[in-house]
């Protein structure tokens, strides 16, 4: 597996990660316990070094599997979580926020069975506490050994900046594939300037990408395909030609559309590092295998120029994914 450097502290990650999320909810069934713990030694196994979950999924019970499912290479990985500061946490000195974070950070470490996390991203931006002060508590948990780099997720680029300025930053994790590509206007330049590595969730819009999925496919419980907009049938319908597009170029290259899709951000900036998730093994060696697939300046121009004439159709947002649980 080819590698990448991201950030201020210089991680060396495999080119593709592992989005360990769908191992405990979000897409439908979810395997057993043992055969999630031997699709998390396999992923490593093939290659893959980077591995990420957040103490939102599940309620912790993500980070919990995860703990159990890496224990036996885990300093041979590199180790992401993320943390939410709730509303009825009090955080109105700095000494007050550096309590509370700290805490969700040992409870985190507890769950993964671990005395150190590589790479603590604030799950989200919270508009009542300045993103310098995180990033000040951040530069104190790296002082104590606690993480080694620190990131943010779905955030500004005003928000970068003041952050980074304080603790330089590692990596942001964001959503970005063929069909969110807000990102590239602000974001993505900001972070190839200050040096910090962008991690795209959702590198293949939640599955759709990989050309799979048809309009009149139902999907039930807590999958957030019910609530994610691209999902709905017409937009389906309408998103065909991004389809054909990428399953055009996976036939020319005798590969898959997912990996001609990941290929083609892996090409665009090589701080990037997408970790898609799965459930299945043959998926997961698939989404691994687009590191080693190699786009000419030809080809990747192709395909730029043929996505700025196609339009997308429906999103993915908090908002909606929220009513999922409402």
């Amino acid at each position: 597996m080819k590698k990448r450097k991201i950030g201020a502290a210089g991680l060396e990650v495999s080119a593709v990660g592992y989005g360990c999320m769908g191992l405990s909810h979000g897409y439908g069934a979810t395997p057993d316990k043992k055969e999630a713990i031997r699709l998390m030694s396999q992923v490593y196994e093939s290659g893959c070094n980077f591995f990420d979950t957040a103490e939102g999924y599940s309620a912790g019970g993500n980070e919990e599997l995860v703990g159990e499912g890496i224990a036996s290479f885990r300093r041979e990985i590199i180790l992401a979580t993320k943390f939410v500061i709730r509303p009825d946490e009090e955080v109105s000195t700095i000494p007050q926020l550096m309590r509370v974070v700290e805490a969700h950070l040992d409870a985190s470490l507890k769950r993964l069975n671990t005395d150190y996390v590589d790479l603590y991203y604030q799950h989200r931006i919270s508009k009542q506490i300045p993103v310098e002060a995180i990033a000040w508590c951040m530069g104190e948990l790296i002082k104590k050994g606690k993480i080694r780099g620190w990131g943010q997720s779905q955030s500004t680029v005003e928000q970068i900046r003041l952050a980074h300025a304080v603790t330089p930053m590692t990596a942001v994790q964001s959503e970005y594939s063929m069909m969110e590509r807000m990102f590239e206007k602000e974001v993505i330049p900001a972070c190839s300037e200050l040096g910090i590595g962008f991690i795209p969730f959702s590198p293949l819009a939640s599955g759709f990408l990989s050309g799979k999925y048809t309009s009149g496919q139902e999907y039930k419980g807590d999958d957030v395909r019910r609530v994610i907009t691209r999902f709905e049938k017409e937009n389906m319908e309408a998103n065909q030609p991004l389809l054909d597009l990428l399953r055009l170029f996976a036939q020319e290259k005798n590969v898959t559309s997912a990996q001609i899709s990941l290929a083609w951000m892996l090409h665009k900036y090589d701080f990037l590092v997408p970790i898609p998730g799965s459930r299945k093994m043959e998926r997961i060696v698939e989404n691994l295998g687009a590191a080693d697939v190699v786009l000419t300046k030809e080809e990747f121009d192709k395909i730029e120029a043929e996505l700025s004439k196609i339009e997308i159709y429906g999103n993915r947002t908090d908002e909606d994914i929220a009513k999922l649980y409402r």
